[in-house]
């Protein structure tokens, strides 16, 4: 008993299981966490194969003195009346039960808490488990999931189909709760009382889901319900003082709002307890709404005029001389702006020697500051991300020569190759490519972004759109497949159309490369046009 309490101490105190908001933005990092995980569960059964062996051995020396004891007793002095038993009494107790009690005191755990301690240091932190938690809450936002979807894990593509239990719905109420976010708080608790009300089995009360529910509610201006659901909490736990004090707080306050208190009986309640509050945060602007909707696929404005006007070709850049052999296939994704789509861009050997390279070297990927221009982490970029260098990767080196013989454009002003990684809720909102002011330092010398090559280096089953909100076009993610438009005009100027997002992921893991091709060294590629908006 004593090994095991120490190992639950253990357990407790370095908190197993947390995601955090740097770590969960990776699968690809993620993945790792699996085999921790595995090495433990090795580990721990290795314990529990000691702890057993050396249980067998104690309970066989136990059962063998039981029945020496039995008879030893039942005769004490005729016992002991025979030289042998008194030598062998005197031999068990100076040197027998000396042995068994080394036996009893041998650590087999050692070698598990061993292992555990330096696995901890791969652990996530809190800060993780609130990161993966709110990416939860954003997926709910962004593809109208109900909670008790989410809870019975009925998400569209998902192949390893898991329930959250009562606790894990209690937790994501709690930690909405923490970081004011009342909302998911009702949704949350409201599933807690659900899974309770249909039997399920918890260490987590109903008047703890109450309690939160029924301030919750009153902080998003349902003082009528809130009083009702006080109501509530007080007829499960009538020595609640909190929820006493609150509900004669709710009360005054609807007096001094000219509104009556009616006592309504249990049937009402129950119903009251069952409906979903239809309110969201505040903070929701029309442009998110838009982008959102594109992410659903709702609001995709390709008619059948536009779609049309789209083709698809072989693809060789005015007979460029490693492309008339092997032209690329060309697909139109959009009219104006142009976004065309390049199938088998990059083969599997490719995509995996990028993403073997890329994985130690993913960072948390960093926004420029639109008012101080300083490069900073965001939490509308969710991602990690990391930057290749053609010179010391052939790979990179044999891709970005493609992509310049592909677009006709000078890859010396180019950016680095930037591989990112989406994993749990991973998004990037609406934001444009080429830059605004402060522009870049480097800007001076190579120009603004000119163009972005996009490629797709992994399937995603659910979410993970590219989607335009400005002329609501959406493009999905398919492996080896790459697209590419212009950022600017032809004069030079930012072409705001090409503002973009990437959508969360629901289910799966997205990788992406892109490559930023600058306007330096594109004179002759490229030339100026007649007005501002060629």
């Amino acid at each position: 008993m004593k090994h095991w309490a120490l190992f639950l101490l253990l357990a407790i105190g370095c908190n197993v299981w947390q995601i955090e908001a740097e770590f969960f933005t990776s699968i690809g990092q993620m993945t790792d966490l699996i085999y921790v995980e595995k090495d433990l569960v090795k580990s721990l059964k290795e314990y529990i194969k000691a702890e057993e062996s050396k249980l067998t051995e104690i309970k066989s020396w136990a059962e063998k003195m039981d029945q020496l004891t039995h008879t030893s007793t039942s005769d004490p002095e005729g016992y002991l009346g025979h030289p042998v038993n008194a030598y062998k009494l005197m031999k068990r107790l100076n040197t027998d039960w000396l042995k068994l009690e080394s036996l009893v005191l041998q650590q087999t755990s050692d070698a598990f808490i061993a292992n555990l301690s330096i696995q901890r240091e791969n652990f996530p932190t809190d800060e993780d488990e609130s990161g993966a938690a709110k990416a939860l809450l954003r997926l709910q936002d962004t593809y109208r999931l109900d909670s008790e979807s989410i809870s019975k894990g009925k998400l569209p593509g998902a192949q390893h189909v898991v329930s959250l239990t009562v606790e894990d719905c209690f937790e994501l109420g709690k930690i909405a709760y923490n970081d004011g976010d009342y909302y998911h708080t009702v949704l949350w608790m409201q599933q807690t009382l659900r899974q309770l009300g249909e039997g399920e089995s918890s260490v987590v009360t109903q008047a703890e889901a109450l309690d939160y529910l029924s301030y919750s509610v009153y902080q998003m201006g349902d003082m009528q319900r809130a009083i009702e659901l006080t109501k509530r909490l007080i007829a499960v736990d009538p020595t609640h003082l909190r929820a006493k004090s609150n509900l004669h707080y709710f009360k005054k306050l609807l007096h001094e709002e000219g509104q009556s208190d009616q006592r309504m009986d249990e049937e009402f309640y129950q119903s009251q307890s069952k409906k979903e509050v239809d309110m969201r945060p505040d903070n929701y602007i029309s442009e998110r709404d838009s982008y959102e909707a594109l992410c659903r696929g709702e609001g995709i404005k390709m008619t059948t005029r536009r779609q049309s006007r789209l083709f698809c070709r072989y693809h060789n850049n005015n007979n460029h001389p490693r492309l008339i052999i092997a032209p690329i296939k060309e697909e139109d994704e959009w009219d104006s702006p142009h976004i065309v789509r390049y199938h088998e861009m990059l083969s599997d050997a490719e995509m995996e020697k990028i993403k073997e390279i890329a994985k130690p070297m993913l960072a948390r990927a960093t926004v420029r500051n639109s008012v101080t221009g300083i490069l900073e982490t965001a939490n509308y970029r969710i991602s990690k991300s990391a930057w290749l260098a053609d010179d010391e990767y052939p790979v990179v080196n044999r891709v970005n020569k493609r992509i310049g013989d592909i677009t006709g454009l000078e890859m010396e002003t180019a950016e680095l190759l930037q591989v990112a990684n989406y994993g749990v809720g991973g998004q990037y909102e609406p934001h444009f490519d080429f830059s605004r002011r402060p522009f870049d330092s480097n800007l001076a010398t190579l120009g603004n972004r000119l163009a972005t090559f996009l490629n797709y280096m992994s399937d995603v089953p659910a979410g993970g759109a590219t989607v335009f909100p400005d002329f609501g076009a959406a493009i999905y993610p398919k492996k080896g497949t790459s697209v590419f438009w212009y950022n600017l005009f032809k004069s030079g100027e930012g072409d705001y159309r090409t503002r973009h997002a990437a959508c969360p992921v629901l289910v799966g893991s997205k990788w992406v490369s892109n490559k930023w091709i600058h306007e330096r060294g594109q004179e002759f590629k490229r030339p100026c046009g007649l007005t501002e908006v060629d």
